[in-house]
């Protein structure tokens, strides 16, 4: 398969029409429609249901259009690395992040790093550790900020200097509100709202000394906000990290006793970095270091 043909593929498959794909390839159609029958031969299956005014993915055809938009953004991440300036550091460098409050840790690490390095870009991707840990392993992150618990038996690490502190974040008219700390068995019979990741609702139920038959769980989630906005309209309670984010009708309470996690910015073991990234490396060890020794 070229990569060529691959992103001929990808814009079919996003226009449902081959007449228009062609236009914006500046193709003959023709040569479009010949390009992909020569794709489904070399693949042996069919990629298109074809119908009189538009043409549809088969399920083979779903399964290509995610694997070639990976492939696709792989090789341009790739271009984009060897092009880089010989006579000043550049290049993309793609990193992976939850909502973390050492995500105020990793952007000073970009900014003062950018400071020295002008041309140098940052790509960020959202999502939890186990997200991140994946597209590490395909090689579409070079690096992931993973809050832990977490496997980094693969991964050379740098452990922030950050905590992360857990409490529950609940309506502003709830019992849980006028309390300066939640402890554990303020939650009982409370809906509650959890992290999706089961590494960390273990730690959670640990802190709770209870089991997930024992509790009452509305839902689980990753991203802060959806689960937020979950809580204020149900009166249900978020299990989640301080981030000093403000949402109307919610308040954030500190659990006691207290519960905090580390982070860790990972990257692989073994592999040939673009020298935009190993730059970037060397300068968050320095950066951590210095803090140490303070």
């Amino acid at each position: 398969m070229e990569i060529r043909v691959l992103k001929y593929f990808l814009m079919v498959a996003r226009e449902e029409n081959i007449t228009k794909a062609a236009e914006l390839l500046h193709l003959t159609q023709p040569t479009l429609s010949r390009q992909l029958m020569q794709l489904e031969e070399e693949l042996g299956v069919k990629l298109f249901h074809r119908g009189k005014h538009r043409i549809t993915l088969t399920e083979d055809g779903m399964l290509l259009r995610r694997r070639a938009e990976e492939i696709v953004s792989l090789s341009e991440k790739t271009k984009e690395d060897l092009r880089r300036k010989r006579e000043q550091l550049a290049g993309k460098i793609t990193i992976g992040s939850g909502e973390l409050q050492s995500s105020q840790f990793l952007a000073e690490l970009i900014t003062s790093f950018q400071e020295q390095n002008p041309m140098v870009q940052f790509e960020f991707y959202s999502g939890n550790a186990d997200n991140i840990k994946e597209r590490i392993e395909r090689g579409l992150l070079d690096m992931g900020l993973l809050q832990e618990p977490v496997d980094i038996t693969k991964y050379s690490f740098i452990r922030t200097p950050v905590k992360e502190r857990w409490g529950v974040l609940v309506r502003s008219d709830s019992e849980l509100a006028a309390k300066e700390s939640v402890r554990p068995e303020d939650l009982a019979g409370v809906p509650l709202i959890m992290p999706a990741r089961e590494n960390i609702q273990n730690e959670l139920l640990n802190w709770l000394g209870a089991d997930m038959e024992q509790l009452h769980v509305a839902a689980s989630g990753n991203l802060q906000y959806n689960m937020a906005i979950l809580a204020r309209s149900q009166s249900s309670c978020v299990l989640t990290l301080d981030l000093d984010c403000s949402y109307n009708g919610l308040c954030f309470v500190p659990f006691s006793p207290k519960m905090e996690t580390g982070t860790v910015l990972v990257w692989k073991k073994i592999q040939a970095f673009s020298p935009a990234v190993q730059a970037f490396m060397e300068h968050a060890k320095k950066c951590v270091l210095g803090i140490n020794e303070d």
